[in-house]
């Protein structure tokens, strides 16, 4: 048996049926939990779609930023070698 950690709801989960990182939710309070360990099983809330996302565009974002500014450097460059 497992505890959902929102409500302490005692959650029946097979750890045969599941992997670490699995999700499901809650049938007592609804809330999306992840499979964080496997024996005995651990429950924990799961993270939110949007905050996965938001963190992806800003690493993506930053990528960029990084890429923009070597670009930059190499044109500096360009100037002090003529």
């Amino acid at each position: 048996m497992a505890t959902c950690p929102e409500c302490d709801a005692e959650i029946e989960v097979d750890e045969f049926d599941v992997d670490k990182g699995d999700q499901l939710s809650c049938p007592e309070c609804g809330s999306n939990l992840e499979v964080t360990g496997l024996s005995p099983i651990e429950l924990d809330l799961a993270p939110e779609e949007d905050e996965e996302e938001d963190d992806d565009e800003v690493e993506e974002d930053d990528e960029e930023d990084v890429e923009d500014e070597d670009e930059e450097e190499d044109e500096e460059d360009k100037d002090w070698d003529e």
